[in-house]
């Protein structure tokens, strides 16, 4: 009896390596594959789809059109960094002294401390979640991304897949449907209009901006002065 039940353990061992491995291996090639081509579709798009679909919302419908990076005005990539990620340019894709001053109040929401290459490798993908597990595969992805990808490739990727709102992720989608302009149009006010939804963009909406996401509006533009403006991207190669 005990030797059957050996057997039954290791086999289940065994396809449970196998489930980890294959995965992994799709994780790897996804990031070899999008280093170079478009993202058709992220994982959070398709857990948005899929989860209206269970409620019998058939109209909904997760939008999203590629555009390469040279497509999107440079406004946008600062005011998502000035809002996000400060540091993006310099790290690692981890933001240690934020992690550690999460911990140290400790404060379960990780938000903060999450930098653009934290936040591509998640929405792209995996599930949502505060899961460890989820924080765990989270981070091994980052490596991952910030290992093969550029800086500039990871801030295209996040800006073609960051959820803007109700069925709408990606810049372009955000900018025709916000301002029905391209992307490439985008001013440093539109820019960071739409940065400021990003935290929650099902509570927060650019169409109808409360007087908090007006204040983060302006906040924003303030700090993406004050790292430089455009220069800001050039010297961090990031135009």
């Amino acid at each position: 009896m005990n030797k059957h039940k050996g057997s039954a353990g290791q086999r289940i061992r065994r396809i449970v390596g196998r489930i980890v491995l294959v995965w992994l291996g799709i994780w790897m090639a996804g990031i070899l594959l999008f280093s170079l081509l478009p993202v058709p579709f992220s994982a959070v798009m398709a857990e948005r789809q899929i989860g209206a679909w269970l409620r019998g919302d058939f109209s909904y419908v997760a939008h999203s059109d590629w555009v390469g990076h040279d497509e999107i005005s440079p406004l946008m990539g600062l005011a998502v960094i000035a809002s996000e990620d400060q540091k993006f340019p310099t790290h690692w894709g981890f933001d240690v002294a934020a992690i550690e001053s999460v911990l140290d109040n400790n404060d379960s929401r990780m938000r903060g401390a999450s930098t653009l290459s934290q936040q591509t490798a998640k929405n792209l993908f995996l599930w949502e979640g505060r899961s460890w597990i989820r924080k765990g595969l989270e981070a091994g992805l980052t490596v991952g991304i910030e290992t093969i990808w550029t800086k500039r490739r990871i801030l295209t990727v996040y800006l073609n897949i960051a959820e803007f709102g109700p069925g709408i992720f990606g810049v372009e989608a955000a900018s025709q449907h916000y301002f029905h302009k391209p992307a490439s149009r985008l001013t440093a006010a539109d820019a960071a209009l739409l940065a400021a939804v990003l935290p929650n963009p099902i509570r927060y909406h650019a169409a109808a901006p409360s007087g908090y996401v007006r204040e983060r509006q302006q906040w924003i533009m303030r700090q993406m002065r004050q790292l430089g403006g455009e220069g800001f991207l050039q010297r961090n190669q990031l135009d």
